[in-house]
């Protein structure tokens, strides 16, 4: 079936972190993305023909340093609806690609800029990494124990502010174009969306509903009934009993008379309910709290290693992972559509630049 953005040509200036996993989420929806990298290894050309993040996308080497490959580029953006680039502020500028020429050749184009710090800003020009971005927005201070914060992987900022961003973005930019008919520069700093990501924070904090301490607040680990516990296995359970009736089903799955418990909306009795949670926990397995809470509304699940999460009954039923030879796994596109959804998107392929600026210059978008 043709996706939503069936007929949207996107160009990726190849990159790394949000810059790709943009482009796959595009290429899922539908889009035609042809991403232009630098000349590669054998080894590295090997490893990204098996990247499930560049996934649905033709791959083509160019050097944009070379005057002929940038003309060729640039033809090819000609044709494109969307460049996605995630360099420094005026590394494209320098090259020759930057959005003043691109746009003045294709004015209809989306020019989609992915940073850490911005296109403007004290820091525009520093180096960078995803815990850096996400460490000056609060984001990455309300995470973790009561002694250290802990990076979260790369989902707040790389991909959370990121990359999600980037890409709604660009499609809010694909919408207002069908209006004006003129393209536009989306600036999507991964600062200013992990920033929209602790808006919560900031409305807690506006009614004193929010303690700036680690482990002190209900969705930060604070709260008995929403946190994590060990089990007998060393295994894990998540526990999300946040509304009252929810909180009686966990309690009468521990074991706990709901009567006598300690008033849980007493922040005071908050680490004796949680000694009193742990060690029930700990005296089971984590599939055994699975038994006991599987089907009910206590908002008890496992925390799944990845080798454990495509043998998961919803998973599964929802075809959440999807499953290749050689167990090669990885999540499945999102979100879904009631009439457009693409066909699952295969590994990249290779092509020569000169095949993809022919194929986009003789046809015309559907």
């Amino acid at each position: 079936m043709s996706g939503a953005l069936d007929g949207i040509r996107v160009v990726e200036l190849a990159g790394i972190g949000p810059g790709p996993h943009t482009a796959m989420m595009l290429a899922d929806m539908g889009a035609d993305v042809v991403r232009v990298d630098r000349p590669q290894s054998q080894a590295q050309r090997e490893r990204d023909a098996e990247d499930c993040i560049l996934r649905g996308r033709a791959i083509v080497t160019a050097d944009l340093k070379q005057a002929d490959d940038r003309d060729r580029i640039l033809k090819l953006i000609d044709h494109a609806d969307v460049v996605l680039e995630g360099f420094r502020p005026g590394v494209t500028e320098r090259l020759g690609l930057g959005p003043d020429v691109c746009m003045a050749r294709n004015p209809s184009l989306v020019y989609t800029r992915i940073t850490g710090w911005g296109q403007e800003g004290p820091w525009s020009q520093l180096a960078g990494h995803d815990i850096n971005y996400i460490s000056i927005t609060g984001a990455l201070h309300a995470i973790g124990t009561a002694d250290a914060p802990i990076n979260p992987v790369n989902f707040v900022g790389d991909y959370g502010g990121g990359s999600m961003f980037a890409l709604s973005g660009t499609l809010a930019a694909l919408v207002e174009r069908q209006r004006s008919g003129r393209g536009q520069v989306v600036d999507a700093a991964i600062v200013d969306g992990t920033a929209i990501l602790t808006q919560i924070l900031w409305s807690q904090r506006r009614f004193g509903e929010w303690v700036d301490r680690r482990e002190s607040n209900f969705l930060d680990g604070g709260a008995p009934y929403y946190r994590t516990y060990k089990c007998a296995d060393d295994r894990f359970i998540a526990v999300g009993a946040l509304e009252d009736k929810f909180y009686s089903l966990f309690l009468t799955g521990l074991g706990v008379d709901n009567e006598s418990a300690l008033d849980r909306s007493d922040h005071e009795n908050w680490p004796a309910l949680t000694a009193l949670f742990a060690d029930k926990i700990a005296s089971r397995s984590r599939d055994h709290w699975c038994d006991v809470f599987g089907g009910t509304d206590a908002c008890v699940t496992p925390v799944l290693r990845l080798d454990e999460v495509s043998e998961h009954t919803h998973i599964v039923g929802r075809n959440i992972v999807v499953e290749e030879n050689a167990g090669k796994a990885h999540a499945r596109a999102a979100p879904r559509f009631g009439r457009s959804q693409a066909s699952p998107a295969e590994m990249p392929v290779s092509r020569s630049l000169d095949f993809v600026v022919d194929k986009w210059s003789s046809k015309k978008p559907s």
